[in-house]
């Protein structure tokens, strides 16, 4: 970069050469003067003005970019009242919100007693013993009396803490009951509770008995359900089949596992109508009533065996007479 000097006083024209780093030299000079000149100046304001001219306006504006400062920084700035505190209005609205989410909570842990008193009926009714009862809060109550003192924040904080344990801990006796609920659904269906046949009379009950064969006194490991051939034979519960196939004594047999050592038996089928390994469910057609093996005319031999003793086939029976009976009076 060239600059030109024209005058009268010089007797020619003088010619100065300026570089490139010259000009980035003055350009560095010149800002880093402006802005040392900057920084003096608004230390001088900010140290000496406010003690040498107490101006309301001046004094403001330093106490809010020192709080500003204080507070990005992530310092605490000193205490000073707050609007709220200071507010008398504000204040009364914040006591009375805490008063009236005090209430809230009392209502509140009303509700949990009533549901302790709904839980230990239903846990009674499922036949959950007290000692597996999760333990809750205890209650509490009382007359009112003339001195009282309102809740503070930390206070009300513990209450409703209390009142979140107390939920889970009615959310535990919940499950448990119907965990229980369905244990007992699931061992209904498997234990055979329900009639194997819809439409029959008992010609043979369990226990001893004549021979119809030789007359002579024998002990009957089952009950005769006498019945038209081809009548539908129904599961008494739910279970797998463990045989299923021909027996000398019992003729076209079908032995069902229902768990726990529980084993039904239907003898002298006609037909049948699953195979070994089939799983099925109460009520389930599985065979047909016919007059197959050692037998004087069409009808059913039903058997329970536990852990392969014969058991009076009656005291399951029962219990489906006695769960259907149940029922109706469950929906009044």
């Amino acid at each position: 970069m060239q600059i030109i000097l024209v005058h009268p006083a010089l007797q020619q024209a003088r010619t100065i050469d300026i570089g490139a780093r010259s000009i980035v030299l003055v350009v560095l000079l010149l800002v880093a003067t402006i802005a040392a000149g900057s920084g003096l100046l608004s230390y001088l304001t900010m140290r000496y003005l406010p003690a040498l001219a107490p101006m309301p306006v001046v004094t403001r504006v330093v106490d809010e970019v020192s709080a500003q400062a204080a507070r990005y920084s992530g310092l605490e700035t000193p205490a000073t009242p707050s609007t709220d505190a200071a507010d008398p209005a504000n204040h009364g609205a914040a006591r009375r919100n805490l008063d009236a989410l005090a209430i809230r909570l009392g209502q509140l842990q009303a509700q949990l007693l009533r549901l302790d008193a709904i839980g230990e009926r239903v846990a009674a009714m499922a036949g959950v013993k007290p000692a597996e009862l999760p333990k809750a809060v205890p209650g509490r109550g009382g007359p009112a009396t003339g001195l009282q003192q309102v809740l503070s924040v930390d206070e009300l904080a513990t209450a409703a803490d209390q009142v979140a344990h107390g939920l889970d801990t009615r959310a535990d006796l919940f499950h448990l009951i119907e965990s229980e609920l369905l244990y007992r659904t699931v061992t209904t269906k498997l234990l055979p509770s329900s009639q194997p046949l819809s439409d029959a009379f008992v010609g043979s009950r369990f226990g001893r008995r004549i021979d119809p064969f030789n007359g002579r006194v024998s002990v009957h490991e089952g009950i005769d359900f006498n019945a038209p051939t081809g009548t539908p034979i129904l599961a008494a519960g739910g279970g797998v089949v463990v045989y299923a196939g021909v027996h000398a004594g019992y003729g076209n047999m079908i032995d069902l596992d229902h768990g726990d050592g529980t084993v039904t038996r239907y003898a002298h089928a006609s037909r049948l109508l699953v195979r070994e390994g089939d799983v099925v469910r109460q009520g389930q057609r599985i065979a047909e009533v016919g007059s197959t093996g050692r037998s004087t005319g069409p009808h059913l031999h039903f058997e329970v065996r536990v852990d392969g003793e014969a058991q009076d086939p009656m005291q399951f029976l029962r219990r489906g007479f006695a769960a259907r009976e149940a029922r109706p009076l469950a929906r009044r």
